[in-house]
């Protein structure tokens, strides 16, 4: 019985240790809501939802599903699969690119909003990308 409780409290810590390493501050939490509860209908609405990965200073990251490394197509084709991202001159691929911009700048500005934040920063959402099997540049 002694053992059974050991090794219990033994998961319960270390399931506790990862929430505590993984889980983002609440500066980086409470400015995600600000994110979650000013932005427009569109933010709020759009398949992707930007985040506040940590602040340092006061700077925050904010999560990206695209950078230089991983291309837009390849998000857009996971957020709206009825797409067609081979043709980079569809209108609807344009106007899908131009969706993203839009709200990715208004999550930006909310969070630029926020007192104590002077810059923001992004940061490519590893995370999100792989649980949706794009390939993530620079991970083995």
């Amino acid at each position: 019985m002694k053992k059974r409780y050991w090794i219990a409290l033994v998961l319960l810590f270390l399931v506790g240790l990862d929430w505590y390493i993984r889980a983002p501050d609440s500066h980086s939490r409470e400015l995600t809501r600000a994110i979650e509860t000013q932005g427009s209908e569109a933010l709020k609405a759009y398949p992707y939802q930007f985040r506040v990965l940590k602040v340092v200073g006061d700077t925050a990251y904010l999560s990206t599903p695209r950078n230089t490394e991983v291309p837009a197509f390849k998000a857009l084709g996971v957020l709206f699969p009825e797409l067609n991202t081979k043709d980079p001159n569809n209108p609807a691929f344009i106007s899908a690119q131009q969706r993203l911009g839009a709200v990715q700048s208004e999550a930006r500005a909310i969070v630029l909003a926020q007192p104590g934040i002077k810059d923001v920063r992004w940061e490519l959402d590893r995370e999100w990308l792989a649980s949706h099997y794009i390939e993530v540049p620079g991970r083995n």
